[in-house]
């Protein structure tokens, strides 16, 4: 017999009660561990001391004191002086800001070629995106560093922007694959072919709709480009094919470790080294909070 109610059982028993779970809120220091604090804070402190590198220098960084030639750290040279009699303290500040400007400049050409490109080879036909598809993987079988280097030598002397656009132009594949295959997945969606349909320009589809629907994926490659273009960049200039050595970089001044090695003048590697595996430890725990949060994100939804 149907009940004319709309219950369809009924439970019974001593003091029953319905239990309803309760999800126990995050505490407020719960939300600070999980955040990447005191890699905000070890970033924020370096950039700070790159822009204000006039008001924290003790010496010009240009400086040759030849009456202190690899000069041990002390209270005169913080850190030491190198080889050519520089001031490695007042170096660090304004090396920091040509690698730091080298990483933005190359993850802003990362981003920008593997954006474009991920996008026309998602939204192509599947011939064309097969064929597309193919210059990543052609461009990935050769090693990375050869490539940067054969770039490098055909340029000629480098400057700041020059191995901006060698790391740039050799670094997108990987994004544009990530980009290819989040627009092969939205591209059939309903705001997608109604903009298509009243007329939208593929820029104006891509700006409007693609982008905003994986800015997030791509936050932690787009993030954890700046560190690799950095940590390439202080490879090219140890190599010899970087920044001259009069254009202060952390790279340029690792460039004189070999001779550190010989003349037992640790703090000529030590001190720049510290700086740049800090630097890139910091923005790499940045982008992993990113990727962290989207995935969380992605697994309530």
């Amino acid at each position: 017999m149907i009940r004319e109610n709309n219950e369809q059982f009924n439970i019974v028993g001593a003091n029953y009660k319905q239990h309803t779970p309760r999800r126990k809120p995050p505490s407020s220091w719960q939300q600070i561990k999980d955040k990447p604090v005191v890699s905000i804070v070890v970033l924020t402190i370096i950039l700070l001391g790159c822009v204000f590198a006039e008001y924290i220098r003790n010496h010009d960084p240009a400086g040759f004191y030849l009456a202190n030639l690899n000069q041990v750290p002390d209270e005169e040279f913080y850190f030491g002086t190198d080889s050519l009699g520089r001031d490695i303290f007042s170096m660090i500040w304004y090396g920091g800001r040509v690698s730091i400007i080298i990483g933005l400049l190359s993850m802003a050409i990362m981003t920008v070629i593997g954006v474009i490109y991920g996008c026309l080879s998602g939204s192509a036909s599947a011939k064309i995106d097969a064929v597309m598809m193919r210059v990543p993987e052609l461009v990935n079988s050769i090693p990375i560093l050869l490539l940067v280097l054969l770039l490098t030598s055909i340029t000629g002397e480098q400057n700041i922007i020059k191995i901006s656009f060698v790391i740039g132009v050799t670094g997108w594949c990987a994004l544009a694959r990530i980009v290819r295959s989040e627009v092969r997945q939205i591209r059939s969606s309903e705001y997608v072919l109604a903009s298509r349909c009243m007329g939208g320009s593929f820029l104006h589809v891509m700006r409007k709709h693609l982008i905003p629907n994986f800015v997030s994926t791509i936050m932690f490659v787009v993030v954890s480009s700046i560190s690799l273009s950095m940590s390439m960049e202080s490879t090219l200039s140890f190599l010899g094919l970087g920044l001259p050595v009069d254009v202060i970089s952390w790279g340029s001044m690792l460039s004189l470790a070999n001779k550190a090695l010989l003349l037992n003048t640790w703090w000529v590697i030590i001190f720049p080294g510290i700086f740049l595996i800090v630097t890139m430890i910091c923005i790499t725990n940045i982008a992993y909070y990113f990727r962290k949060e989207i995935n969380k994100r992605e697994s309530i939804l």
